[in-house]
């Protein structure tokens, strides 16, 4: 293509990906400008290596700093976005790829796809790796309050208070980093080839187990246009596993599993340790030691407990990182097996869990819809909580038989006016308040950047009110987040509340009326203005067409400018006020507090303190 490569004046200029034969490659990505800098910032790094070694060659102090702290400020952008963009969007992807057949799809739709909404399906896969990571991470740190400090060597303690991320992107190499990536890939993306791969439940799953396959309707059944993969993940899931006992029955199961996997393969030290042993044969030794003294009157012998105090002692200061234990015979071959029992078991739950809430939801909606075809995701969450309901209740049962009829009907009628409470609370902060605040984002943000003038929007207030609640969700964390005022204080008492102290007059007086009032108002008050007080100016038909629907982000960027301006006026108030006192204050006097006059004063002592 008539190009010189010793014309250095312009190689800048001519370094193009098609002098390098990757124009295709680096085009068929649709990321052409993203692979572009990413690739730019790899070439700078090493560039800034380059020339930091020959600045230490030569000794230019001062240089070799400067291009280490420009050397730094790069690689941990890099990593920054492998750890936080490209491991999820990997996990994403792999996910999907080992579910292809539970959804009878293949690789030639997730191609389609791609092609015909490149952005769409990258953000979709990164968004199901996130949620995937941060999941697997809970269960990690799960696993490690039940097994022997020590077992997870190979991963990353997120819990422990030396860890330090940004260090560790700091100061560990470049090759320490690339195999801990390639490790956390191994280790995340393993299970699920374990899962979800051939040979696993999705063949059972493919078969006709109840007349239909298992998650074909899928793509079949008709599904509005908002993703509800989000609000599964994002409503569902959390409020599941933010309940306590779901976390505790979950810790549970996998104790259990383990002791059993530990005594039946001799590995109850490696996995478990020997503390709980010491501890019970300490605890018994001690009740005997007691009994004896009791009855003997003897003076205890010195040394009694020490064994029990000392690990008390080792306690107080967390888990150690890591435990001793005993090593077996055959160590190896029993890890092999250990690892064998560990793939079979997750073969099974994935199946319970993949199969179970579906039918349970297919069965409970038919008596509703009837032979209507139901899109997959209303069924599994339908399924999903009536299952953690029954198991819940079930546990509540069992717990409260031994206490009595009488207890059992006092603790039923708490129960059910708990429930009725907990009814309304969520008719009003899940139900009514999400749907306005969807369609007041629909007003706002949606229909001026979707809809043209000339074209009237529709609302569908499912996906309004679908919408909202993710809106609400994200709006009360970034309360609780922000500074104290008093919505915080109120979601934050509410909170502490929960569902069992619940305070119904509380949460309408004081959340749910002064929401969605303000709510309505911002509804209200520009439809009145648009529809009632614009027609008697006596503007063209366009104009008020204009203003109705351009009046709701009109009078939110006022709003917005308004707050910016008076937080503005509040900040230069505070300086002027800090200059001045600075500059002009001598001091500040306590003087005493006088009651009003007929009733006793009190009398301080009067101080003054110099600034």
């Amino acid at each position: 293509m008539n190009w010189n490569a010793l014309e250095w004046d312009r190689a800048a200029e001519e370094l193009t990906w098609e002098r390098v034969r990757l124009y295709v490659t680096v085009r068929a990505s649709h990321f052409e400008g993203l692979i572009t800098t990413i690739v730019g910032y790899v070439l700078l790094a090493i560039t800034l290596i380059v020339c930091h070694g020959f600045a230490a060659l030569v000794r230019f102090q001062r240089s070799r700093r400067l291009l280490g702290v420009c050397y730094i400020v790069v690689k941990v952008s890099l990593l920054v976005v492998v750890e936080i963009g490209v491991f999820p969007l990997i996990c994403g992807w792999w996910l999907d790829i080992c579910s292809l057949e539970m959804f009878d799809a293949s690789l030639k739709d997730r191609e389609l796809s791609f092609e015909s909404a490149p952005g769409t399906t990258m953000f979709l896969h990164w968004l199901v790796g996130m949620v995937y990571v941060f999941y697997f991470a809970s269960f990690i740190l799960l696993l490690r309050e039940v097994l022997r400090p020590g077992v997870l060597w190979f991963l990353r303690n997120l819990n422990d208070p030396d860890f330090n991320p940004v260090q560790e992107m700091i100061h560990l190499p470049i090759y320490r980093h690339l195999r801990r990536f390639i490790l956390s890939v191994v280790s995340k993306c393993s299970p699920l080839l374990e899962t979800l791969f051939k040979g696993s439940p999705l063949n059972l799953n493919s078969k006709k187990l109840d007349g239909r396959k298992n998650y074909s309707m899928l793509f079949d059944a008709p599904v509005s246009e908002l993703s509800l993969e989000l609000l599964l993940l994002q409503v569902v899931l959390p409020a599941l596993l933010e309940q306590g006992h779901t976390r505790q029955w979950l810790k549970g199961l996998v104790r259990a599993w383990t002791v059993t996997a530990g005594y039946f393969l001799d590995l109850h030290s490696y996995l478990l340790g020997d503390q709980e042993d010491n501890d019970n044969n300490a605890n018994q030794q001690a009740n005997n030691n007691n009994n004896q003294q009791a009855r003997n009157n003897a003076i205890p012998v010195v040394g009694e407990g020490l064994h029990a105090a000392h690990q008390a002692i080792l306690q107080q200061g967390g888990p150690v990182g890591f435990q001793p234990y005993h090593r077996p015979m055959k160590f190896p071959l029993r890890i092999v097996l250990l690892i064998l029992f560990m793939c079979v078991t997750l073969l099974l739950a994935s199946l319970v869990c993949l199969t179970l809430p579906v039918f349970t939801g297919r069965w409970l909606m038919s008596f509703w819809t009837g032979s209507a075809k139901i899109h997959e995701l209303y069924t599994a969450a339908c399924g999903l909580y009536v299952c953690w309901l029954s198991i819940r209740a079930i546990t509540v049962l069992l717990a409260w038989m031994p206490q009595g009829r009488r207890v059992i009907l006092l603790k039923v009628e708490e129960w059910t006016l708990m429930i009725m409470k907990t009814l309304i609370v969520a008719v009003l902060l899940a139900g009514v308040i999400p749907l306005l605040l969807g369609l007041l984002f629909e007003l706002v943000i949606v229909a001026p950047l979707r809809v043209p003038l000339d074209q009237t929007p529709l609302f569908y207030p499912w996906q309004d009110w679908a919408l909202g609640v993710l809106h609400a969700k994200i709006i009360a964390a970034i309360t609780l987040m922000g500074p104290q005022w008093w919505l915080k204080t109120v979601i934050e008492q509410v909170y502490a509340n929960g569902i069992r102290n619940i305070d119904l007059h509380f949460i309408i007086r004081k959340l749910g009326a002064p929401v969605i009032a303000v709510l309505l108002l911002s509804l209200c008050i520009p439809y009145v203005i648009a529809v009632g007080i614009v027609p008697l100016l006596g503007v063209t038909m366009e104009m008020q067409n204009l203003v109705q629907r351009r009046i709701y982000p009109f009078l939110l960027m006022v709003v917005v400018l308004m707050g910016i301006l008076f937080f503005q006026i509040r900040q230069f108030k505070r300086l002027y006020e800090h200059i001045k006192n600075d500059k002009y204050l001598v001091g500040q006097r306590l003087v005493n507090y006088e009651r009003k006059a007929g009733k006793p004063s009190t009398t301080t002592h009067s101080s003054s303190v110099q600034e």
